[in-house]
């Protein structure tokens, strides 16, 4: 079976693991730090706080920017959950807003209609997350205008975009986002095995999640309420999570970065190769923005299902019976059991469930191999049949 998503894990990632396990420190060492640097440096934000997931990053993310109960945060309907159950969590209301029929990401003239109509009904954003599908970037800079406009703080959902970049810059440096989210999942571009990331240029929202991620504990006596009763004292002054990253995590994080630059660009000579073999099949394959040079975590084709005699199921059932593990990313969320009994109905975002209905997900990854493109395309062919 060809995944669709796969880690790489070389001789130098191990040693710097096993570094970490014949060394004092497992968790809270100075690896944690080395790698948030690291990130932080390669994109050009001012701060970096690694935790264990995307997930609690998000979470953080929202607390830090004081969402709660009866705010609302928007997001796009073709993301993972966890984009929008970052905001249930803080006991804030959710709401989605469309997708752009090119790009997949959350679409500006949607948002714009949406917030204008939410103006009039009192109900407008506190947090819109804007998610960057197959890791290319939304359109930041309309976003970021609206947000100044309408008052709403922006959260850049970057978990499949490390690496990539929006107008000269490296998504992350916060030039048009309040906070940005990376993911080190293992089918992500970089790995952690589980992880994540938060980056902020603002100094308060990183004391805020530097609290938040680690039991709202300090030792920092400026942020004490008395003086310390010994060098032992500590103070919880926020409820806070255990959402740290280990020292384990953190040495494989920065071993990866090492080669960042080179998982991004050798998917896009694979992305460009697909895009050339699948020219004349019934397809329609990823368009680039061109203010956007995409991470290419994922290569999502959708099938032009006009001109095949065959259903999107069946295409991708063929596709699994011939060893192609291929996927769909993602179900919209507004159509999750959870969310339709919160009253969103599948005909509440159609450019959402017209893509949910002919996507697939082709194998995208660092290691795969020209062999295995051929495979690939060869057994869709076959499927399109």
């Amino acid at each position: 079976m060809i995944p669709y998503g796969k880690q790489e894990i070389t001789q130098a990632d191990i040693d710097a693991v096993l570094d970490v396990l014949h060394s004092d420190f497992l968790t809270q060492g100075p690896k944690v730090p080395e790698f948030e640097a690291k990130v932080a440096g390669h994109v050009g934000a001012k701060h970096a706080l690694a935790v264990n997931s995307a997930t609690s990053a998000l979470h953080i993310a929202c607390l830090a920017l004081g969402l709660g109960a009866d705010d609302w945060l928007w997001t796009s309907p073709v993301t993972f959950v966890a984009s929008a159950n970052c905001g249930l969590y803080c006991g804030a209301r959710v709401d989605f807003v469309d997708i752009d029929p090119q790009t997949y990401n959350l679409c500006p003239k949607a948002l714009a209609a949406k917030l204008e109509q939410a103006e009039q009904d009192g109900r407008l954003p506190k947090v819109v997350v804007a998610v960057h599908l197959c890791g290319q970037s939304c359109d930041m800079a309309a976003i970021h205008a609206l947000g100044q406009r309408y008052g709403f703080r922006i959260i850049e959902d970057a978990s499949h975009a490390i690496g990539g970049k929006y107008k000269g810059e490296f998504i992350g440096s916060g030039r048009y986002s309040d906070i940005t989210v990376f993911s080190f999942h293992p089918v992500k571009i970089v790995t952690t095995a589980e992880g994540g990331m938060a980056l902020t240029n603002d100094d308060h929202l990183a004391s805020r999640m530097n609290l938040l991620r680690s039991h709202g504990v300090t030792r920092d006596q400026s942020l004490m309420t008395h003086e310390p009763d010994g060098p032992w004292y500590y103070q919880q002054v926020e409820l806070g999570f255990n959402y740290r990253m280990t020292e384990l995590q953190a040495a494989l994080g920065v071993s990866q970065m090492d080669r960042l630059d080179d998982f991004v660009a050798r998917r896009h000579e694979r992305a460009t190769r697909y895009d050339r073999l699948l020219a004349d099949l019934p397809v329609t394959i990823p368009w680039q923005h061109p203010d956007s040079y995409s991470g290419l975590h994922l290569y999502v084709i959708r099938l032009q299902l006009d001109k095949i005699n065959r259903t999107h199921r069946q295409v991708f059932e063929s596709l699994r019976e011939q060893g192609i593990g291929v996927n769909l990313h993602y179900i919209p969320v507004h159509t999750q059991p959870y969310y339709e009994a919160m009253g969103f109905a599948p005909e509440d975002f159609p450019e959402a469930m017209a893509y949910y209905r002919e996507a697939i997900s082709l194998p995208m990854f660092h290691g795969l191999e020209e062999g295995q493109q051929d495979e690939v395309v060869r057994a869709l062919e076959r499927a399109l049949a």
